[in-house]
């Protein structure tokens, strides 16, 4: 027995040591950790138990026979992040570039296929060179084997996954098939080709930051939902972000125990400014509303007009859709309307409640605006709302005008109630617009346009600018004081917590794309 332990012991170390001391010093330089590290810091301690570590492809082309690695350039297992089952799979960049080929994209599989029979969450750290060339069809193959899984596995257990290192061509899409993206500045990048590819066919000259860094696809292309300045930050959001969700589908989100005590918050009575058009922070609501220091915000720096993250509600999981007047007066335009819709969707997949902090003047109007397609984007986040199923409530601070008031989860349209400030103004537009539509001929023939406009234009917000009109109707259920929000959310979701509504029966909905 003592040679086979040996025998056994010698392998194991000849594992841990990936592509070997040189590489792991390389990786190191670049501000890099190695996949072991990363795990080290992602799981509980001494909780992973890894699978598939004496692995190794079987290629014998272009001299693949005598680059044999133990493991083959990944990680792959399971563990515990605050005590609850997770499975990981983490890519060794000193191995063959991290690259993917068959026995590679087998492990991640296998963890794949154990994650969905478990109903745990899969969490992929990405490192990762590409397909391996010398494998030709057979590194193709590997991706779609993971691909596929990735959509069988989407909405039944949260998927996330972190960039920290390259991620280009095919790797990209496995990453995008999840349900949250994390990278680190200045280490990570993604692109479907690089540039060196885009220099040749467009004749572009953009580096592998500009093309595809963090902040890029923070700020630019919202492909990544959270950024942070190195590898043990990204590691750290990974585990708030996943004490928001369930194990799966079937389950809820863990709450955090919770003593009530004065939920009155009376800054919230000074938040809305005098004037209709002076901008305000719509955070200042939502820290003030939700438990303190728990919001977390996605796509922070993408799409800014709209504010989308989860909270903590009464030591319970909430996601938070709230417009944000500080900028483009939160406005819905293209990209704000993507990212709500696709955050509404995830919550709603996973059983996290919504709240929405309603302050929209409309949509955003302009040619580049039509011809990118607001008219399909914008239904995006309307069927989001619609197709919601779990407890849904809406508060307007101030201004709800147009089928942008429908649309910001709307009785109409399922909310399950719906509260104004007294400060909110619901109607089809801004007075000053309305009234130069309606009495237009009457300012046309007064002999002081200016002043009968402003005549009209009060005599319009008289009528509809305020929340009466539609609690009058029943369309809202309650105008609240500001300073009351917190309490009558915490009473309202606690209400909703056994909530059951089902979808008509079909394969699935059609979602303009």
């Amino acid at each position: 027995m003592e040679q086979h332990r040996n025998r056994l012991n010698e392998l194991r170390e000849q594992a841990f040591q990936g592509g070997g001391e040189k590489r792991m010093e390389a990786q190191h330089a670049k501000g890099k950790l190695t996949a072991r590290e990363r795990l080290n810091l992602l799981l509980d301690p001494d909780s992973f138990e890894e699978l598939g570590m004496l692995v190794k492809h079987r290629s014998t082309n272009f001299g693949l026979d005598k680059q044999q690695f133990l493991g083959d350039g990944v990680v792959t297992g399971y563990g515990r992040i605050h005590g609850r089952l997770v499975y990981v799979f983490s890519q060794d960049f000193t191995v063959l570039g991290g690259s993917l080929a068959e026995a590679h994209a087998k492990k991640i599989c296998r963890v794949m296929d154990l994650a969905m029979k478990n109903g745990a969450p899969l969490i992929g750290l990405n490192d990762s060179g590409g397909a391996r060339i010398q494998e030709g069809v057979v590194s193709l193959g590997g991706y779609a084997d993971i691909f596929y899984r990735n959509v069988r596995a989407s909405g039944v257990i949260p998927q996330l996954s972190a960039i920290l290192g390259p991620c280009a061509g095919g790797a990209v899409y496995s990453p995008a098939l999840t349900d949250f993206i994390f990278m680190a500045e200045g280490t990570s990048y993604m692109f479907v080709t690089g540039p060196n590819v885009v220099k040749t066919v467009t004749h572009e000259e953009v580096t592998s930051e500009e093309l595809g860094g963090a902040k890029t696809h923070a700020s630019k292309s919202g492909v990544t939902h959270f950024t942070a300045s190195n590898e043990a930050q990204v590691i750290q959001h990974i585990k708030d972000v996943l004490s928001f969700l369930p194990q799966n589908c079937e389950e809820d989100p863990a709450a955090l125990p919770y003593t009530p005590g004065d939920e009155v918050r009376p800054a919230l009575d000074e938040v809305i400014p005098e004037s209709a058009q002076q901008p305000y922070d719509i955070r200042e609501v939502v820290e003030q509303i939700c438990d303190s220091g728990t919001f977390t915000e996605v796509q922070k720096d993408y799409a800014e007009n709209i504010v989308c993250g989860f909270a903590r509600l009464g030591g319970k999981s909430v996601g938070v859709v709230a417009n944000q007047p500080a900028f483009l007066a939160g406005v819905l335009d293209n990209n704000a309307s993507i990212k709500a819709a696709r955050f509404v969707r995830t919550c709603d997949a996973f059983n996290v409640p919504l709240l929405v902090l309603e302050d929209v003047p409309g949509f955003l109007p302009g040619t580049d605006q039509e011809w990118n397609g607001i008219i399909t984007n914008g239904a995006k986040l309307l069927y989001a709302f619609s197709e919601a199923t779990v407890p849904r409530i809406t508060v307007i601070t101030r201004k709800a005008y147009g089928g942008a008031y429908d649309v910001m989860n709307s009785q109409h349209i399922g909310a399950d109630l719906v509260y104004a400030w007294p400060t909110a103004e619901i109607a089809v537009m801004g007075a000053k617009g309305a009234a130069e539509i309606i009495f237009k001929r009457e300012i046309a023939a007064s002999d002081d346009p200016d002043a009968t406009w402003r005549e009209k234009e009060a005599e319009y917000a008289e009528l509809f600018a305020h929340p009466y009109n539609a609690a009058a109707r029943g369309y809202v259920d309650e105008v609240i004081l500001p300073h009351n929000t917190r309490a009558k959310l915490i009473r309202a979701f606690e209400m909703l917590k056994n909530k059951v509504d089902t979808l008509p029966r079909k394969k699935h909905g059609n979602l303009p794309l």
